[in-house]
């Protein structure tokens, strides 16, 4: 089986924590955006909102590959 990749952006606070390979990185398909947080040791209780291609996901959602998971840290405004 091939290994399937894809697109990650970490927002704000979290950006320091993106790999150097974002735009394309391997996943296992089937691994949770919690399972490949935890891989890439970005810190989950940080991850507040995740879309995967455009829509609202959770940390339980799983990848398939070909996706572009954006995560944003919780943000404060005023």
């Amino acid at each position: 089986m091939s290994t399937a990749h894809i697109q990650l952006k970490l927002f704000a606070g979290l950006a320091p924590f993106a790999p150097e390979n974002a735009d394309r990185v391997p996943i296992e398909p089937g691994v949770s955006v919690e399972g490949l947080l935890r891989q890439l040791d970005v810190p989950c209780e940080k991850a507040h909102l995740i879309f995967i291609d455009g829509i609202k996901c959770s940390l339980a959602s799983r990848l398939k590959g070909g996706e572009r998971v954006g995560i944003f840290p919780p943000v404060a405004g005023g």
